[in-house]
């Protein structure tokens, strides 16, 4: 047995520049919310900027910017 995990990777430990398709999402509610807001499973995220308190975070998908909480963020998962 080899000591690899299959950790998720969640949009909110991207570094900017960094990029992500999204998975899937660990909140029902909150899901629902992103979804319409264009963060659809299969689309590509890419973290633009942290404010200097680590909170909100902007990032671009389905081709404009969309700032969330870090808590928001921790919701989506990412491939």
């Amino acid at each position: 047995m080899s000591g690899y995990q299959n950790k998720k990777m969640r949009l909110s430990q991207l570094k900017v520049g960094s990029k992500g398709i999204v998975k899937e999402f660990t909140d029902l509610e909150m899901s629902i919310k992103l979804m319409e807001m264009g963060c659809l499973p299969g689309e590509e995220v890419k973290v633009e900027r942290i404010a200097p308190m680590g909170d909100p975070i902007a990032i671009n998908v389905a081709g404009y910017q969309l700032s969330l909480r870090m808590r928001e963020a921790s919701t989506i998962i990412l491939l």
